[in-house]
C-alpha cells in the first residue's frame, strides 16, 4: 500500500506494516520552552490554536526574541536561540501579523489553504509515475544494491564501529527488529512532532509507516533475521521522528531533528524526505524565507557541530537545476523553487539509479545539484537480474521499496563507513570523500525507459559529473581503504 499522496517521504512505494516496540521511556531535556509571561488584552482567542515557525536576525538576542512573542499573543513550545528560530502555538490568528522583527509561517495553515485551493502537490509516493503492466521483479536477489555499490566485499574489510551514530530522520525505527535490535541507540532518539523533542519511547517509535524502519536497515542492519545486511552493519542508529502520522514533514519538525542531531553527538543524519506542505518551496509560497531560511541554519548549525547531512533528491522527475519550476504544481507560469533539504548549501545529496546502473525514471536531477547516486530501485529497470526495489528492514519482517529514500540511505551507510575509518574528517571533507571516491556514470545514450518514443529526462554534462548521476555510485569499498 503506497504512503498517502501528500506525503513528501520520498519512497516511491511502501508497504503498510504494523509496528510494536519497547524501549526506554526517557523524559525529554529539549530545547528550553521560553518565556510565558502575560498576555497583552488584546489578544484575540481563535477556535484552535496554531503552529508558527518563527525566523528571527541572528544575532538578536533571546530575551528580546521571546518578549516579542510574547507581545504577538504567541507561546514558545521550542526556541533554537542559537540559530534564531522558534516554534510557537497562538490561539490569535493574526500572530504572524502582529510579531515585530521577525518572520513567521505556519505550516498547518498553508496545508489547508492548499487543500482547500486544490492545488496539485507534486508527489513523491509514484502515484504520476506508475510502474509498466508486467513488471514483477525477479524473485531471490536480495542483495543486487549491496553489490551495486560494493557493500558486500566491503563487509569483508571491516564494518562501522559503533562509536559512529547515524541519526534517521524519518518516520520512525522500530528496535525490535532482529536486525537491528542493540543498534538503536534510545538515548540519543527522539521525536519531533510538535517541533520540540521529546525522547519518551511513543514519540520516536513507528505509528503508521514503516518508512523509517526500512531507511535503518539499509544503513545498519545486522542480517540478524536471515536478510540482507545494511551498508555499515554494526554502526549505531538514532530514531528521530520528523514524519507525522498524516505523512508530513513540516519544517518545524525538520528543524527540531536536525538541532536535535547537532547537540546529542550524531556524525550523519538521513534525510529521506521533503519539506511540507508546499509541493516544491517557491517563490510566493508564504513559507518560501522563513521555512528555507530556518532549515538552512540548522543545517549550518549541524555542519558546525560535526554532523553531515544527507538528503534525497526526490521522486518528481523534475531538473532541479531548471531556473524556474513548479509549472506542473501550478498550472503554469513556474517559479523559482527549492526542494529542502536537499537543495541546501553543504548537503550531500543523493539521486537514485535503478538495478541497471542509470538514474531511476522518478529520481529528480539536476547540474550542480545531486552530488552522488545510489540504489533507490526502478521498476522500469526490471527487466535485468535483481530488478525492481530495495529489500530492508519493515515492522515485522522485511519488504522491497523504491526511491531516492533508499538512496540516500546508501549514501549515508558509506558516509559512515569512511567516518569509521577516518574520525578526524570534518562534514565537508567526508561529502568531498563521497563524491570524490563514487565510481562515474556518464549520460545515457538514450533515455527512454517507457519506450514512447519520448525521453523521460535529458542528461547533461560529463562522463566524471553530470546532471543525472553528478560524482557518479557511491563506494562503500573504497570506503574502508579496499
Amino acid at each position: 500500500m503506497p504512503l498517502p499522496c501528500r506525503t513528501q517521504l520520498v519512497s516511491m512505494s511502501v508497504a503498510l506494516a504494523v509496528g510494536c516496540c519497547v524501549v526506554d521511556p526517557a523524559s525529554s531535556e529539549a530545547a528550553s520552552p521560553g518565556h510565558r509571561g502575560e498576555r497583552p488584552g488584546l489578544c484575540a482567542e481563535g477556535s484552535d490554536a496554531e503552529r508558527y515557525l518563527v525566523v528571527f536576525p541572528e544575532g538578536l538576542d533571546r530575551r528580546s526574541a521571546e518578549e516579542r512573542i510574547t507581545e504577538a499573543c504567541g507561546t514558545t513550545v521550542a526556541h533554537y536561540h542559537q540559530i534564531g528560530v522558534a516554534v510557537v502555538t497562538a490561539h490569535d490568528p493574526t500572530f504572524d501579523d502582529r510579531l515585530v522583527g521577525g518572520r513567521a509561517v505556519s505550516a498547518q495553515r498553508s496545508r489547508t489553504a492548499l487543500d482547500r485551493g486544490g492545488e496539485t502537490r507534486l508527489t513523491s509516493t509514484g502515484a504520476t509515475l506508475p510502474a509498466p503492466a508486467a513488471s514483477s521483479p525477479p524473485a531471490g536477489d536480495l542483495e543486487w544494491n549491496l553489490r551495486q555499490v560494493g557493500a558486500d566485499e566491503a563487509r569483508r574489510v571491516g564494518t562501522g564501529p559503533e562509536e559512529v551514530v547515524v541519526g534517521v530522520l524519518d518516520s520512525g525505527v522500530d528496535p525490535a527488529h532482529p536486525a537491528l535490535t542493540g543498534s538503536v541507540d534510545v538515548f540519543r532518539s527522539a521525536g519531533c512532532l510538535t517541533g520540540r523533542p521529546d525522547r519518551a519511547r511513543d514519540a520516536w517509535t513507528p505509528s503508521t509507516s514503516p518508512h523509517g524502519t526500512h531507511v535503518a536497515g539499509i544503513i545498519a542492519a545486522t542480517g540478524a533475521d536471515g536478510g540482507p545486511a545494511g551498508v555499515a552493519p554494526g554502526v549505531r542508529i538514532a530514531s528521530v521522528k520528523v514524519v507525522d502520522d498524516d505523512g508530513y514533514i513540516y519544517p518545524e519538525y525538520a528543524v527540531c531533528g536536525l538541532m536535535w542531531a547537532a547537540t546529542n553527538g550524531m556524525d550523519i543524519t538521513n534525510n529521506s524526505y521533503l519539506v511540507d506542505p508546499w509541493p516544491l518551496l517557491c517563490a510566493g509560497d508564504p513559507g518560501h524565507r522563513v521555512a528555507g531560511e530556518a532549515v538552512r541554519r540548522a543545517v549550518r548549525f549541524a555542519e558546525d557541530h560535526g554532523v553531515l547531512t544527507v538528503a534525497a533528491v526526490g521522486n518528481d522527475a523534475v531538473d532541479l537545476s531548471a531556473p524556474f519550476r513548479g509549472v506542473e504544481a501550478r498550472g503554469g507560469g513556474g517559479a523559482r523553487c527549492s526542494a529542502l533539504p536537499a537543495e541546501v548549501r553543504g548537503v550531500l545529496t543523493v539521486g537514485s539509479v535503478g538495478p541497471a546502473g542509470v538514474k531511476a525514471r522518478a529520481s529528480s536531477y539536476g547540474y550542480g545539484v545531486v552530488d552522488v547516486v545510489a540504489p533507490g530501485g526502478d521498476r522500469w529497470q526490471s527487466g535485468v537480474p535483481g530488478g525492481g526495489c530495495v529489500s530492508s528492514t519493515v515492522p515485522g519482517g522485511r519488504d522491497e521499496l523504491c526511491g531516492t529514500s533508499m538512496a540516500a540511505p546508501h549514501a549515508s551507510g558509506v558516509a559512515a563507513l569512511l567516518a569509521s575509518h577516518r574520525p578526524d574528517l570534518t562534514p565537508p571533507q567526508l561529502r568531498g570523500l563521497v563524491r570524490g571516491q563514487a565510481n562515474p556514470i556518464g549520460c545515457p545514450e538514450a533515455y527512454d525507459l517507457d519506450g514512447d518514443g519520448v525521453p523521460d529526462g535529458v542528461c547533461t554534462g560529463s562522463p566524471y559529473y553530470n546532471s543525472f548521476h553528478g560524482a557518479g555510485l557511491v563506494n562503500a569499498l573504497a570506503a574502508v581503504g579496499g
